[in-house]
């Protein structure tokens, strides 16, 4: 998933990029200018091994083979994040990016305030009618996701393969829909292997401060193993 995200980060970083060299070509515009990204990360911080890595990572190599102007803002613990994205977006980035699926409803928001600049959220959260149907998110938002289950769907099948018990182990961070459809492949691949086999799925916590206790995964990865579990994915 880390490198998904560095690589979705810098792709994304490369179209603004493009964009902004296509309105340099203009007359009225300065010669050498250099796009401006903003990225807000997401909880957990730089470190975490995952997306805010990832975004990262993404964004330093945008800055090396694109020249890009990169700001990132760190909110602090219970700090407010829809003001972070409003600060970069007041400031007149090119691109204000929100790492992680808690940025939504702010990013739709803002994108309305801000009609001008480019907005961009990793695992936006789409919204549906009552009807069933996607709302698409505003115009100058891009809406990213990733196909978790499939990836999921072989961790699943190579841990039924590996696995000697027939019980193999699932820790999830925050109990959301998000992280089911990890679980849910996972869940896919073990049957696919093993129709015999038994998922033992446990989460963490119901907020996103699940996604930084590792002491609770422990614990329950622990509770895994002593059930005789061999092979533990966690998401």
């Amino acid at each position: 998933m880390r490198k998904l995200v560095v690589v979705t980060t810098l792709l994304l970083l490369t179209h603004i990029g493009l964009l902004f060299a296509r309105r340099d070509a203009r007359p009225e515009s300065k010669a050498g200018a250099r796009s401006r990204v903003g990225i807000v990360l997401d909880v957990g911080g730089r470190g975490d091994k995952s997306f805010n890595d990832g975004a990262y990572a993404g964004a330093d190599s945008a800055t090396r083979l694109l020249g890009s102007d990169i700001r990132f803002i760190e909110p602090g613990e219970g700090a407010d994040r829809e003001a972070g994205l409003r600060l970069l977006a007041a400031e007149g980035m090119d691109l204000v990016i929100g790492v992680g699926f808690i940025f939504t409803d702010d990013l739709t928001n803002l994108a309305k305030e801000y009609p001008e600049a480019s907005f961009a959220g990793i695992d936006f959260a789409l919204s549906t009618d009552k009807a069933g149907n996607v709302i698409p998110p505003p115009p100058n938002v891009a809406a990213l996701k990733f196909r978790e289950e499939e990836g999921s769907f072989l961790v699943g099948a190579l841990a039924a393969l590996v696995g000697k018990t027939k019980q193999v182990g699932f820790v999830g961070g925050m109990d959301i829909p998000l992280i089911h459809k990890f679980e849910a492949g996972y869940r896919a691949g073990v049957k696919k292997v093993c129709p015999d086999c038994e998922v033992i799925a446990q989460y963490a916590g119901v907020t996103p401060e699940a996604f930084k206790n590792p002491g609770k995964g422990k614990e329950l990865a622990l509770s895994q193993y002593q059930k005789g579990v061999e092979v533990i994915f966690h998401a």
